[in-house]
């Protein structure tokens, strides 16, 4: 017998599943009321690696301001994060005072060249009674420290005005607290900060003072508290053109705090004629020259109660106010009447020409959102405007080249004038591709367009002039078709090969949002004679086929090469399956497209029971823990999880055996109290890392199971399958790569030098009868067996695996089996319907040359007759009359 010992081994310290660690996460957790998570990006500054997240909800109830959190990725598991407080008053010094509620992070991007952006979409400007989110950006560097803040759609507003009232204090205007309540409700109209009005009064008579100057007081409180507090400064003259010009020359300067680009407004009020009126024209010539605009209020009262004509007065305080009369002119009966025209005079000043009002009922970009989505460019950064042009929306590119804002009607062909009302969101999301000729193709997505979405690709020249080149259109009403857009460039040679287009709210079965990914791959039509590269629909990606609410699509994600071959691949979030606690999905890319079925699917649950929405985010570019592997950072309602790439080997296996060939002659060993031919197996196992880097090939412990096994006839086929254990760590093995291994050991042959037996075989059988045609052999009882002998010779080298092979006809029944000399040979009885001769075969598996082959076979045939075997039994009953009724005579007569 044959006895070999063979040893399976098992490596441990590996997993199954592929290479996502989900057994060791990262997880950082943040204020949940903040929306911790909403926003995450990979970060290395200098070799200090962090994920960055936002939490655009940050700040107390009544001041979301948003704010970045930095988690530092360490050697604990669980790392705090600190908060990098890019709102405080210090970091974004411009417009730090109006972030309250501007939900800073809703964003984060890359910047061009390095650092990052962090994006307030929600950032508004206070203009009067009226709130306009325009949006900023913060450039940050990777340092952390603010650079400079973005906000290429803030506009100043409206009410940008210095105001300089010059006020007559001489003595005919009476009574004095008549003039405070018009100036206290005059300036309680105007809105007074550093983004919107700065006031200043001049009070004169024979002299000119100044009670205030512009930059003295910066809210309406505090200088409707100092005009309370101003005294008449009275005198016997009126010196109007003495004041006009102080003011246009003192109180509009610079050093007063008179701003650059604000403009400039004098209201004039006086009760008499000027003392200096031939000095007037020089006077307002200088205000002409400096383009500041008067208001001119004739305060008829003293003319009045002296009964004097005020013709003259009235021509000269007309000659005052800018033209025309009828806007920049008033006059009142007495000081009482100056709180009459208060509404009057604030509406026309909130009016002027070049400014635009409360009451517009279109807007441009006072509503554009800038930062609600950006995408980083080899030469700048490109912004979605998603409230642009009344909510149509639209994109601007901030470059070296400078600010490119293309107008509302460069879209126009595929954005109606006609639908401006509809609000499209155009810009919702922006992306970039790159086709045929290195063109680079911008990609912006409206997922409001007709209700069912569009997604357009677009060139977009330096002069702000765009060249649709495609558009692409949802199918579903509602399914936000174009809220998230993806380029793949998936063979890595720099020309984008497939387009992802989300529809995060596409309705699935049972009316759930499960949401949907179209793949468009890019290919070439021809046109007019050209090949034009355009995407092409080629099928869909989807979440678990199972009824429920999903979202899938809501966040996309380009990652350079996951599982190591070559190619880009894919993460898609899912916040919403499995009851709102998310998921995430990882695509693989192969040679130009995109696997339409994930590689693995990363629940929510399995990595922390209590994540909620994980999947809203994700941003996987960079190694963080520092093992050479692409990382994924997931965001998640208040948490943000790291998840660890392991590394991907390829085992080769040798399956060894001592000695090379079984010798059935010499036994070696004893089993089962039998001696026995033994032989030992040796399995290796070389691990060969694909992933890049260093990685250990030292895969720890390895588990070796001893069997025996016993062999009788052929050489025996060992098959060696293994697997790797499912462990929590280390490298996992490569997709499709053999887990079994096959070999067969030999006998051993003696048979010559070259190895090779070449025998021959030499088969002779006889039948115990004999019978022909005219003279067959009958069978007669109680003979009812039939022997076959056979004998089989081999006259040159050793025949293995021999086989003999017996062929009868199917009246015959196979009693048994003699052999008279022992040899390992393999006997096979086969009985064939119609067959009525006996056919014997004989082969091996040695060499047999074919001039000795014929007597590898016999035919034996024998005629027989049976003799019949026949019983015959007859019954006789006599009845007769001279016998007694009652008896009858009966014999049996038997004959044979």
């Amino acid at each position: 017998c044959l006895c070999d010992k063979l040893l399976f081994c098992c490596l441990s310290e590996m997993c199954q599943c592929f290479n996502i660690d989900v057994k060791h996460p990262r997880i950082f957790t943040g204020p949940e009321d903040a929306l911790f998570g909403f926003s995450v990006l990979q970060h290395d500054a200098g070799g200090e690696k962090s994920m960055l997240v936002g939490a655009p909800w940050d700040g107390p109830p009544n001041n979301r301001k948003g704010d970045v959190y930095r988690c530092t990725v360490g050697a604990e598991r669980n790392s705090s994060c600190s908060k990098v407080n890019l709102g405080r008053e210090t970091a974004l010094q411009n417009v730090s005072k109006n972030l309250r509620n501007s939900h800073l992070g809703m964003t984060l991007t890359p910047d061009y060249p390095d650092g990052f952006l962090a994006c307030a979409p929600l950032w508004s400007q206070e203009c009067g009674t009226s709130m306009f989110s325009t949006g900023i950006c913060a450039s940050v560097s990777d340092d952390l420290e603010p650079r400079e803040t973005i906000a290429p759609t803030a506009q100043r507003c409206s009410t940008y005005m210095d105001i300089v009232i010059v006020l007559d204090g001489s003595n005919s205007i009476y009574p004095w607290y008549e003039v405070q309540n018009f100036l206290s409700n005059i300036l309680s109209k105007f809105h007074i900060s550093p983004d919107q009005m700065q006031v200043g009064i001049l009070q004169y008579g024979e002299v000119a003072v100044h009670e205030w100057s512009l930059k003295d007081y910066q809210t309406t409180q505090q200088v409707v508290e100092a005009s309370m507090n101003i005294s008449r400064q009275e005198g016997r003259e009126t010196r109007t053109a003495y004041a006009i010009h102080m003011a246009c020359t003192e109180a509009f300067s610079a050093e007063r705090g008179a701003r650059e680009g604000a403009t400039k407004v004098m209201i004039v009020v006086t009760d008499g004629e000027s003392h200096d009126g031939e000095e007037l024209p020089d006077a307002l010539e200088e205000c002409e020259t400096r383009n500041i605009t008067r208001y001119a209020i004739a305060v008829l009262g003293h003319y009045i109660r002296r009964q004097q004509d005020p013709e003259t007065f009235i021509n000269e305080i007309k000659y005052i106010a800018s033209d025309p009369d009828d806007k920049y002119f008033f006059n009142v009966t007495d000081e009482a009447a100056l709180n009459d025209i208060v509404d009057a005079l604030g509406d026309r000043i909130f009016t002027l020409e070049g400014t635009l009002g409360y009451n517009q009922s279109s807007f441009h970009m006072e509503m554009s959102q800038i930062g609600f989505s950006t995408h980083t460019l080899d030469d700048g950064i490109l912004f979605g405007m998603v409230g642009a042009y009344d909510w149509d929306g639209g994109v601007l590119k901030e470059g070296i080249n400078g600010r490119i804002m293309p107008p509302r009607e460069a879209f126009e062909s595929e954005f109606p004038l006609e639908l401006k009302n509809h609000a499209a969101y155009l810009g919702y999301t922006v992306s970039s591709v790159v086709v045929g000729d290195w063109k680079r193709l911008y990609v912006a997505g409206a997922p409001r367009f007709k209700h069912k979405g569009k997604v357009i690709l677009f060139e977009l020249g330096d002069d702000g002039e765009v060249e649709i080149v495609q558009a692409l259109n949802g199918e579903q009403i509602g399914s936000y078709y174009g809220s998230e857009v993806c380029g793949l460039d998936i063979d890595q040679d720099g020309i984008t090969d497939v387009l992802l287009v989300a529809a995060p709210m596409f309705l699935g079965s049972g009316n759930k949002e499960a949401g949907r990914v179209y793949i468009y791959t890019l290919s070439g039509v021809r046109q007019d004679t050209q090949l034009h590269t355009v995407f092409i629909l080629n099928g869909t990606l989807k979440s678990e086929e199972k009824s429920q609410d999903a979202r899938f699509g809501y966040a996309l994600a380009a990652t350079p090469d996951l599982n190591h071959d070559g190619f880009t691949d894919l993460l898609v979030g899912a916040p919403l399956e499995d009851e709102h606690r998310g998921a995430i999905y990882v695509y693989h890319g192969d040679g130009i497209y995109i696997t339409h079925n994930y590689k693995q699917r990363i629940a929510g649950y399995s990595i922390s029971p209590s994540l909620k929405y994980f999947g809203r985010s994700v941003s996987a570019q960079l190694d963080l823990d520092g093992d050479d592997l692409i990382d994924l950072a997931v965001g998640a309602q208040g948490s943000a999880v790291l998840l660890s790439s392991r590394s991907i080997v390829q085992i080769n296996v040798s399956l060894k055996f001592q000695p090379h060939s079984i010798n059935v002659i010499q036994k070696t060993c004893q089993k089962g109290g039998r001696d026995s031919a033994c032989l030992n197996a040796t399995v290796c196992f070389t691990a060969v890392s694909r992933s890049p880097g260093s990685h250990s090939n030292n895969f720890g412990r390895s588990s070796f199971i001893h069997s025996y096994y016993q062999y009788h006839s052929c050489s025996p086929n060992f098959s060696l399958r293994f697997k790797i254990n499912n462990t929590e760590s280390g490298p996992v093995l490569d997709e499709g790569w053999p887990t079994n291994i096959k070999k067969t050991i030999p006998f051993f042959k003696d048979c010559g030098e070259d190895d090779v037996c070449t025998t021959d075989l030499v088969l002779q059988a006889h039948m115990d009868i004999s019978g022909t045609r005219h003279k067959p052999y009958v069978i007669r009882s109680p003979r009812r067996r039939l022997a076959v002998e056979v004998q089989l010779q081999n006259r040159l080298e050793n025949a293995y695996n021999t086989s003999l092979m017996l062929h009868y006809s199917r009246n015959l029944h196979f009693s048994s089996l003699s052999i008279r000399v022992s040899h390992v040979l393999e006997v096979i009885l086969l009985s064939s319907l119609g067959n009525q001769h006996w056919i014997i075969l004989c082969c091996s598996d040695s060499v047999e040359r074919d001039d000795t082959l014929e007597d590898n076979s016999i035919q034996l045939q024998s005629f027989v007759q049976y003799e019949p075997d026949l019983f015959v039994s007859r019954y006789v009953c006599t009845h007769g009359p001279t016998i007694d009724n009652h008896r009858r005579i009966c014999k049996d007569l038997v004959r044979k």
